[in-house]
């Protein structure tokens, strides 16, 4: 945020001044955590169930910290004001931030989708960044804690907001949508991501499409049209289409469309492509080569073109933006080769069943890739638990089991509870995977691997992001010995 007094800080949260000069300026900067505290910040002092933020006030200041927000006065050093709750003092303010910049020319979108959310709210936003100051999420941040933060970033010069925003049930996404109302919303696809809170796909469809709901009648939807959950939600929103498809030319009525030709991928598995537009006037084309990997990833770039033409950007040079950006979040389908040619290919962020199957074609598409260098090049899934799938999920994770089968998988080696149902599914298949193992725990794996693994094998880690199995690739990629080349 711009740096304001502790009396206007007051006025947006709601609270009270009880310590300090009301004509006292604070700012840029707003957070919640002590460590993060910079020279002139505003602490948030959240109360939690282990770690209560009032505890920290006086470590914040020490930080720079010049105001602590907080629900009780506290002893310590700094300006205080007293508000009613943390979290609407958090929303309230980031509320009052974006309010004061949209009235200054602000353009906020906002994207939701059950996969692939983050890799393309990183490729929307080095596209927007290409023609103007953007704030995005750090990494995930798509909830209520996440998006005002991120809100609270911006100041009198951004030109776009990018608002990640996920859902955990009805009636979220329309609450996130209060604080950073979107000009332009795009949903990426439905699928079963937390199908254990909501209990149909059907449900999730319902609270996806509150983003486009809250779109105005000038603004824009964008759409995926390869998903049919999504092409409905084209009957929720009042605001302007544009479709965007991986499967061709979007064959439905709408006032932008965006799609792909051509679709390969290279030999580190990343996908080139023709980025085709029709908006009405003569259809536009231009080629793309994206820097990140899995065919998925075309659906994701669209989806950034589609935003980047509601935008006002011209084609190419969405393009020539699409074909330099990178990836700017961790453990998303991250490859690094180890020194002794085994490459590690690190998902573990989250994971679902949509997911899986792009992680596991992404390692299909790279172990084509690396047979060309490496014509004995093996292909090794470790795959662990997907969480909040309900009452389905030991048939999703016996799913997942088949699909490694159908990636051309040689060996899987299985962790966590569903442990059982995903061997089991891997066995099943017909082709069932040549060799499947059941490590009794994670710090096993890379022991376990180590005297199978060969030069030019790939190894793909992949699970909830509560298994952590990040470790379990760090384990791995420390047996290479020497040095590590990250693509």
């Amino acid at each position: 945020m711009d740096p304001t007094t502790l009396n206007e800080l007051a006025r947006a949260v709601a609270g009270e001044v009880m310590r300090g000069d009301p004509a006292t300026a604070v700012g840029p900067d707003v957070v919640i955590d002590s460590r993060l505290a910079t020279p002139g910040a505003v602490f948030i002092a959240f109360p939690g169930e282990r770690v209560d933020g009032h505890e920290f006030v006086d470590a914040a200041r020490a930080g720079g910290a010049a105001v602590a927000i907080v629900t009780r006065p506290v002893d310590a050093g700094i300006p205080q004001i007293r508000c009613g709750d943390a979290q609407e003092a958090l929303s309230a303010l980031a509320r009052d931030v974006v309010g004061r910049a949209r009235q200054g020319g602000l353009r906020t979108v906002a994207l939701t989708g059950s996969s692939g959310k983050t890799s393309t709210k990183d490729l929307i936003a080095q596209v927007l960044e290409a023609a103007g100051p953007t704030v995005a999420p750090v990494g995930s941040f798509n909830n209520e804690i996440g998006v005002p933060l991120t809100a609270c970033r911006v100041t009198a010069r951004t030109r776009y907001l990018v608002s990640e925003m996920g859902a955990r049930g009805h009636g979220h996404i329309a609450w996130l949508c209060g604080i950073v109302p979107p000009g332009i919303a795009a949903v990426l696809n439905v699928g079963t991501a937390h199908l254990g809170e909501f209990g149909s796909i059907d449900d999730i469809a319902a609270a996806k499409g509150e983003i486009v709901e809250a779109v105005p009648a000038g603004g824009w939807a964008v759409l995926n049209a390869a998903d049919p959950r999504v092409a409905a939600m084209a009957s929720r929103t009042r605001a302007r289409i544009a479709w965007f498809s991986a499967d061709g030319r979007p064959g439905l009525p709408g006032d932008v469309q965006v799609w792909a030709s051509g679709i390969e991928v290279d030999a580190l598995a990343r996908p080139r492509f023709t980025l085709h537009v029709a908006d009405g006037g003569a259809e536009r084309a231009a080629p793309v080569a994206l820097r990140v990997l899995g065919r998925h990833a075309v659906a994701n770039a669209l989806a950034a073109a589609a935003v980047g033409i509601a935008a006002g950007l011209d084609p190419a040079d969405i393009a020539g933006t699409l074909s330099s950006a990178g990836p700017r979040s961790r453990w998303r389908l991250e490859l690094t080769e180890r020194a002794d040619g085994v490459a590690v290919l690190n998902d573990t962020y989250n994971a679902n069943p949509d997911s899986m199957r792009a992680g596991l074609e992404a390692l299909r598409d790279l172990g084509v890739a690396r047979r060309r260098a490496h014509p004995g090049a093996r292909l090794v899934a470790v795959l662990g638990e997907m969480r909040e799938l309900g009452p389905g999920a030991a048939a999703a994770h016996a799913a997942v089991g088949r699909m490694a089968a159908e990636a051309g998988v040689d060996r899987l080696v299985c962790l966590g509870p569903f442990a059982t149902d995903l061997a089991a599914g891997a066995r099943s298949a017909d082709p069932p995977v040549a060799t499947v193992d059941q490590a009794e725990d994670k710090s096993t794996v890379a022991a376990l691997l180590a005297p199978y693994l060969r030069t030019g094998d790939a190894v793909l880690v992949k699970a909830s992001r509560g298994a952590e199995l990040d470790t379990v690739a760090a384990d791995l990629l420390k047996g290479g010995g020497g040095e590590c080349s990250q693509s």
